[in-house]
């Protein structure tokens, strides 16, 4: 087979590739809905946006509870915050839990775990294969 075979081939079988789009993202971050009553702040969608992102709602709480420095409650699918904290607020650190303990920092994909390693956290990464160790929340 000499090379403009080979090129003619290959270009055939490029034509009858699916189109792709790179703009096409899979996983949209679920927005929290807050409402603020009295001196408290309630996450109406705690719990599903926590089945969403695949994590424990305790664990989520616990991160968020840290962030907001202040106590935190789970009830009836919702979280409840001691404190007044806006949408914005609320929304930028689910953004950063997502980004440093969901997302594969390898492949950006958000199809990861963790597990135990000994002492350390290891977030792994079911799409390419990538460990990466990473602080509790």
């Amino acid at each position: 087979m000499d090379e403009n075979e080979y090129k003619k081939m290959l270009d055939d079988a490029r034509e009858q590739l699916p189109d792709t789009s790179s703009n096409d993202e899979r996983f949209e971050m679920p927005i929290l809905k807050v409402i603020i009553i009295g001196n408290k702040t309630e996450i109406v969608n705690f719990s599903s946006a926590a089945k969403h992102i695949r994590r424990n709602e305790k664990i989520l709480l616990k991160y968020m509870s840290k962030e907001l420095a202040t106590f935190g409650e789970l009830g009836g699918g919702k979280a409840t915050f001691v404190g007044k904290f806006g949408t914005i607020v609320i929304n930028d650190k689910f953004k950063k839990y997502v980004n440093s303990f969901v997302l594969c920092k390898e492949c950006g994909k958000p199809d990861t775990h963790m597990e135990k390693s000994g002492r350390q956290e290891i977030l792994k990464c079911e799409a390419c294969g990538a460990r990466r160790p990473i602080d509790k929340c």
